[in-house]
């Protein structure tokens, strides 16, 4: 009996310090949950640009072409990104476009400074003995 006394204190200070662990993990929890979070849009704007590039033209011209149009979202303001693939669809409706690319806006001003923009227009130098052929849709996304 007299062994457990000797125990005791060190029991309830054990289980007190488990508790301050948790109210210190709770605590930051909560802080986290104050930080205010970025707003994003209930919609965003895509501009989806396909395209099909000359017989004529190297992997390594393509992917210059590539490089150059990723490069345009830390030449432009209002790209909120950017994205890129090449066509697997097994469907075989792609009408020989082979490439896809997507940037994404949060307005139509945005969009629409891209558009004329010289970074933009020093892209289509790069493009154009390239490409074959061209499509671009854009869109509202809904949820």
């Amino acid at each position: 009996m007299k062994k457990l006394i000797y125990f005791l204190p060190l029991l309830l200070a054990f289980s007190c310090a488990q508790k301050e662990e948790k109210n210190t993990e709770n605590e930051i929890t909560e802080e986290i949950r104050e930080e205010p979070m970025t707003a994003k849009p209930d919609s965003v704007l895509r501009h989806n640009v396909f395209f099909s590039f000359k017989e004529t033209s190297s992997p390594e011209d393509i992917q210059s072409v590539v490089d150059a149009f990723r490069n345009l979202q830390n030449e432009i303001e209002g790209i909120e990104n950017f994205e890129w693939g090449t066509n697997s669809s097994p469907e075989g409706l792609n009408q020989g476009l082979t490439h896809a690319f997507v940037l994404t806006f949060h307005s139509e001003e945005a969009r629409d400074a891209y558009l004329p923009h010289p970074a933009h227009a020093a892209f289509g130098e790069i493009l154009g003995p390239h490409l074959d052929k061209v499509t671009v849709v854009d869109y509202w996304t809904r949820p």
